[in-house]
């Protein structure tokens, strides 16, 4: 199984993180990748708002790189799923716009021909691995734990440029969630904006949109939340002390990328997953799978 790996902005940057988890966790689930390196930003949407044909340039310019592997694009960023997914969608079926897009790659030598699909990691777990096999090559199962899912907008919104799960009720982190050994959190929080696209415009509203969303999954009993996004996981972590301002409460609830939950459901090692890059400590989690290491369940 392999794949063009492209990483985005934010996993090479703000959460390195995100990056080192997933480069940890894919040889595990069998997945050989081939990193984009000369990509660009897929413009995360404002690009789109202030040229969308150079948005649509730089993402089939993208494209184009995998498509010349012989390969499909993996991401590890939910709004780079989304951004990409309604580039690739309107490359491939609107008329006449695939060759003007192409004019603009024709310079560096490459050209674009609508034979790439674009896979978040999550998708490619849920569908292509199977949770069979996931569950197989869990060796820590994250039992007594009670896991927020968070998704975010852009992974499940527009659904007819995604199509991967139900916007309204999507089940694939749940069901992840399960196939590791914890227990999904039902909140109505987990399927809505985390603040992030407002953020430097309007941080009172974006901090309060992301406490009430933690508040929420925390008086459902949630350990911790996990999320495919890596723009909401800086929402929900490096700005979650303002959050808790805002909703008056001290939140203290750790926030996992998923490749960071699939390595220690694996027994991969915490450094090894970059957890101390988090603001919000993660030690509440690994306190707890090391005091179950050391005391095991009789069987």
């Amino acid at each position: 199984m392999k794949y063009a790996l492209y990483p985005g902005c934010a996993a090479q940057g703000a959460t390195p993180e995100l990056y080192q988890s997933t480069r940890a966790i894919i040889g595990r689930l069998g997945i050989e990748v081939v990193e984009l390196a000369a990509a660009a930003c897929c413009g995360a949407g404002v690009v789109t708002e202030a040229h969308p044909d150079m948005a649509l340039a730089l993402n089939a310019r993208t494209f184009a790189q995998a498509e010349a592997l012989g390969l499909d694009v993996m991401t590890i960023c939910g709004t780079c799923q989304g951004v990409m997914s309604a580039a690739n969608r309107r490359l491939k079926t609107e008329a006449g716009t695939l060759d003007r897009i192409n004019a603009f790659l024709a310079p560096e030598g490459l050209a674009y021909h609508g034979r790439v699909q674009v896979k978040h990691l999550l998708w490619i777990v849920v569908r292509d691995i199977g949770l069979a096999r996931l569950g197989a090559l869990v060796s820590v199962p994250m039992q007594d734990f009670h896991i927020a899912p968070f998704y975010g907008c852009y992974i499940l919104r527009p659904s007819w440029e995604l199509g991967f799960d139900d916007p309204e009720n999507p089940q694939s982190l749940e069901r992840v969630i399960k196939a590791v050994g914890g227990e999904p959190v039902a909140y109505a929080g987990r399927t809505k904006c985390c603040g992030f696209p407002i953020i430097l415009e309007k941080e009172a509203i974006a901090v309060a949109m992301a406490g009430a969303h933690m508040n929420e999954a925390k008086d459902q009993g949630a350990d911790f939340m996990v999320t495919p996004c890596p723009l909401c996981h800086m929402s929900l972590d490096i700005y979650q002390e303002r959050a808790g301002r805002a909703v008056n409460r001290e939140l203290h609830l750790p926030i996992l990328h998923v490749p960071q939950l699939l390595g220690l459901a694996m027994g991969l090692p915490p450094k090894d997953l970059g957890l101390s890059h988090h603001v919000i400590s993660v030690d509440s989690i690994l306190a707890k799978l090391e005091h179950r290491r050391t005391h095991p369940e009789p069987s």
